[in-house]
Parts: structure tokens; C-alpha cells; sequence
């Protein structure tokens, strides 16, 4: 995807307020949760709802920060990539940038190709959110973002009210909660946290040595334009097949410059809204490794494939396949797809998507 043009960070921050009432109570910042210990530590900020760092122990007791990312809010408000961000109002791709919904169709703001992806130029990983609580201290500290999407943003129908909660809920657990009301119309409604995992830390490499494991039997095929047939095909016998853990570039088209990886959502396995395991990650080398956890029927897998010469934190450069992507979501285009799980939300009702990740080493 071609990168766009970069503003200076103080013009795109008077953008994102311009017509907000409340602005001068949204200042951007960084936030920090760390356990009892100190050993285990993430950083978010309020811009984008964005997971900053997340720093874990291996198996010698070294910390390293496993998530790309960059040093100031610059990076964040400048950068192509959603590293760490809370994507919406629906992550992922919706077909010709349109839909029908209860008989009327809308059209979306179009940003790649002629596909929308990740809610259009300005989804809500570009947006200031609102820290609603933050508490610092105890068991299981945590901080609580706020954002009011407004009908007609970025195309989408209705208000829609939104919360993320980011909270350190074990001595290694990071849980993550979203929840979205719609108010005055029926809307669709995909978000997911876009991190993007090294677990031997960020800027040490690839991660195509690294170990993963899906409980996932099914995957969605996609056409040329990265959009799903509408199809619900099996992984076995495929590259896609990772239902024991195999290293990610096992079976991988390697392209350097872009175009070979993985970027496609997986079926996960099991009652649809249930809490249940969706992944589990190792880096062989240090001994990190992650589970994952999540309610939502589908998994993206996404292996950095464009990242390419990104300057990001402590002076880091990221490349090709540096870091992989594991976004718990509904499945992408579900809203032209009438044999997927629904992503509708009507006014009143609550949407609910639940992360947990585990880490050990």
C-alpha cells in the first residue's frame, strides 16, 4: 500500500480536534502498567488506543520490549503501518469500499485500491481517544480509553460508543477488552488490536524461525485483490496449515520487497463467542513464548511483508517479516458476505471482543 503523504504532527493533531467539543480535555500521552515484580511492562497511548511496548522476561531473566513500534507520538501519527493500534470500525477489508445494510447502501472512503481497509484514511487508530480510568497500582493495574465515533464517519452509519480497556490482569497476562454500543443505527463493527510480535524483541530480525501454532482447521481463500471468495476451505494439505506448532516460514512464500507471506484470516476453532485459545508462539532462541485467547470466530495472520527499512524505536530498524500479526476478528468483507458470521451491531446492543495473552518462558 503506498504510503501517504507526511504532515507535520502538530497539523494532523489540530485535525484530529478540529470540531471535537472536548478537545481540550483529550491531551496525547504515554501511559505505563507494570506488575509487582517489575519484570513484565507495557506502555500504551491514548493516541489511536495504541499498545506502545511490552516488555517481558526470557528465559534468563532478560527483558525485551516484543512489539514494534516507535519512540515519539510523531511516529505514531506519520506511520502506515497501525503498529500497536486499535483498528475501526472495522479492521481489515470491505470490498469496492460498500455495502448494503436494511435496504440502504453506503459507500466508504476508498484507501486501498478500491477496497477500504482498517476504517478508511482516518480509522480509529488515528484518532485522539479519551482516558476514561487509569490505575497504576495494585494486582492488576490498568487504563481505560474512550472514543464516540459519529455517524457518517468514514462512511459508516450511526454513533457508535467505544471502550478499550488495556490491563495487566496475571504477573504475565496482558488482557485487552472492547466494547462498542451502537445509539442511533445499525452499523458494522470489526475492531482488533494490530501488535506486531517479535518475541526475541523488536529489530532483532525475522521471525520466520519462530514456532506458531493456530487452532484453526479452516481458513477464508482471498481473490487478487485480497478480499475473501466467500469461501470456507480447509488447511489441511496447505501452506496455511499450522495446527502444530511449525515454524512460520516453513512453508512460506519468501518474496523479498513484498508480496510473498501470510495475510489472511484463519477460522478459529470452537463455540463462536466463547473464550478460547487461538494461538501460541515461541521464539526458540530466547524461550519467549505467547498464548493467545479471544471470543472472535477469526484470526489474521500477517508477517510484516511491506515493513521495509521503518525506523522505529531506540534507534531500530525494521525490515521484511520482522514481526508477525495475530488480530482476533471477524471475519474480513463479513458485511457483503451474507454466509459469515454476522459483524452487525443494531442500536442497544453491545459488542464485545476479549484478548488475553499469556506469556512464559
Amino acid at each position: 500500500m503506498a504510503r501517504a503523504a507526511l504532515l507535520p504532527v502538530a497539523l494532523l493533531l489540530c485535525l484530529a480536534l478540529a470540531g471535537s467539543a472536548d478537545a481540550e480535555r483529550k491531551p496525547v500521552g504515554f501511559y505505563g502498567l507494570k506488575n509487582k515484580k517489575g519484570d513484565f511492562s507495557i506502555k500504551v497511548t491514548n493516541w489511536g488506543a495504541t499498545l506502545v511496548s511490552v516488555l517481558v522476561p526470557d528465559c534468563q531473566g532478560n527483558l525485551a520490549d516484543v512489539i514494534l513500534g516507535y519512540d515519539t507520538l510523531g511516529g505514531y501519527v506519520n506511520g502506515t503501518g497501525s503498529f500497536g493500534a486499535t483498528v475501526g470500525r472495522v479492521v481489515n477489508r470491505i470490498a469496492k469500499s460498500r455495502f448494503v445494510l436494511d435496504g440502504k447502501a453506503y459507500r466508504l472512503f476508498r484507501n486501498d485500491g478500491n477496497n477500504s481497509i482498517h476504517g478508511g484514511h482516518r480509522g480509529f487508530g488515528k484518532v485522539i481517544w479519551t482516558v476514561k480510568e487509569y490505575v497504576r497500582d495494585g494486582d492488576t493495574p490498568y487504563i481505560t480509553f474512550f472514543y464516540h465515533s459519529f455517524d457518517g464517519e468514514q462512511g459508516f452509519p450511526g454513533d457508535l460508543d467505544v471502550y478499550v480497556t488495556y490491563q495487566l490482569s496475571g504477573p504475565y497476562d496482558l488482557s485487552i477488552r472492547m466494547n462498542a454500543t451502537a445509539t442511533t443505527k445499525a452499523t458494522p463493527v470489526n475492531l482488533a488490536n494490530h501488535a506486531y510480535w517479535n518475541l526475541a524483541g523488536h529489530g532483532s530480525g525475522d521471525v520466520l524461525e519462530h514456532e506458531l501454532q493456530l487452532l484453526a482447521s479452516r481458513y477464508t481463500p482471498l481473490d487478487d485483490t485480497k478480499i475473501p471468495t466467500g469461501q470456507v476451505v480447509p488447511v489441511a494439505g496447505t501452506m496455511y496449515d499450522f495446527r502444530t506448532a511449525t515454524p512460520v516460514g516453513a512453508h512460506m512464500e519468501v518474496v523479498p520487497g513484498g508480496g510473498g507471506g501470510y495475510d489472511i484470516n484463519f477460522v478459529v476453532d470452537g463455540q463462536q463467542d466463547a473464550m478460547r485459545k487461538v494461538a501460541f508462539v515461541r521464539d526458540p532462541e530466547s524461550g519467549r513464548a505467547l498464548e493467545l485467547w479471544a471470543n472472535q470466530p477469526g484470526v489474521q495472520l500477517y508477517t510484516s511483508n511491506w515493513v521495509s527499512n521503518e525506523k522505529g524505536k531506540a534507534g531500530k530498524v525494521y525490515g521484511q517479516y520482522g514481526a508477525l500479526c495475530l488480530e482476533t476478528q471477524a471475519y474480513p468483507d463479513a458485511v457483503n458476505h451474507p454466509n459469515f458470521p454476522s459483524s452487525i451491531v443494531r442500536p442497544g446492543q453491545v459488542y464485545k471482543h476479549d484478548m488475553l495473552f499469556k506469556f512464559s518462558n
